[in-house]
């Protein structure tokens, strides 16, 4: 068990091994994927997909891991909570998330489906489109909730991918009052435009009665209100939430907060290679910044960064130490 302190950030999410592969967009057509979406599919699906697929990349991944990975890359003490197999990946996912300073301890299933895998496919625009079997992720129940571990951590992020379990929903829903009767806070992020329609109306009653800080792109809180607008959108958050981190791409990212509005530029790159990750390092940089005390517009910047750094290499884990890139974002601000 994690020794006593507080944690900057406690991540709840699907636990994944994430296989990459980079492939035409002919491919996605003639096995019924949408670009830039992530689709459900079941173990034999995953077993035709993975054979079809070009040579790959595999890691340990999953959204919510992606961003503690990304919190503890910036110097922050992070914890996971996501459930795997006693299985080969199981093992590899539980040592590939301890091996980047990540606290894990929950424990593995014992019986049921083999643990998770994300199959994603990289088109030549770096655009990203994933086929998911959730294996043993399904299986995390409101009985993983650590109540001590929620208490001790300074913000409690939950993974909407997370959503599509009906004991997983119940899980975040019984992490959420445990952190706001601590006085900790409880940040949401969406996921995909696709599980949010999925999941409108929990999703709505999560974000008006528990979520403080909540993470989006433009489709998906789009999607939430069933609007077209994005400032629509935007001016629904802002009454249902203390911060909304909007993010649009190219566009960089909005942040609204009470009577703040801040709106963000991405952070320059040489080359986008995989847009794999982005939405999951730009929370890490930013929820780095709110557990520091950071205004939040320096949150906003440190999220571009890590977001810039994610894009430009194959793969949603950053490939140099974040911390190194904090002034490079905040500059003079610091």
């Amino acid at each position: 068990m994690t020794d006593r302190g507080d944690i900057d950030v406690v991540g709840i999410g699907n636990a994944l091994v994430d296989v990459l592969c980079h492939e035409n967009e002919g491919f996605l057509l003639s096995h019924g994927l949408v670009k830039g979406t992530m689709q459900l599919i079941n173990e034999a699906g995953a077993r035709r997909l993975y054979e079809a697929m070009g040579p790959g990349v595999e890691m340990s991944g999953g959204s919510a891991a992606n961003t503690i990975v990304g919190v503890a890359s910036f110097g922050g003490r992070a914890h996971y909570v996501g459930k795997v197999r006693n299985d080969q990946l199981g093992d590899v996912f539980a040592h590939d998330l301890r091996s980047t300073g990540v606290e894990y301890d929950t424990p593995p299933a014992t019986e049921g489906p083999p643990t998770g895998r994300c199959l994603i496919m990289v088109t030549p625009d770096a655009q990203r489109t994933m086929g998911t079997f959730l294996g043993a992720s399904v299986s995390l129940s409101p009985d993983d909730i650590d109540a001590d571990l929620i208490a001790r951590g300074k913000i409690l992020y939950l993974e909407g991918y997370l959503f599509d379990p009906p004991r997983a929903q119940d899980a975040f829903r019984v992490a959420a009052s445990i952190a706001h009767e601590r006085g900790r806070v409880v940040s949401l992020t969406l996921s995909d435009p696709f599980c949010v329609d999925r999941h409108r109306h929990a999703f709505l009653e999560l974000v008006k009665g528990y979520v403080d800080v909540l993470f989006a792109n433009e489709a998906e809180i789009c999607s939430l209100y069933e609007v077209h607008d994005f400032d629509a959108a935007l001016q629904h958050a802002r009454q249902h939430c203390q911060i909304a981190a909007l993010t649009r791409s190219a566009r960089g990212s909005v942040i609204v907060g009470g009577d703040e509005v801040h709106v963000i530029d991405a952070h320059p790159i040489e080359a986008l290679v995989d847009t794999t990750g982005a939405g999951d390092l730009y929370a890490a940089g930013f929820l780095f910044g709110l557990s520091r005390g950071l205004d939040l517009a320096s949150c906003g910047r440190l999220g571009s960064v890590a977001a810039a750094e994610v894009i430009s290499h194959v793969g949603a884990r950053p490939q140099v130490p974040l911390a190194k890139l904090m002034d490079t974002a905040l500059g003079s601000t610091r």
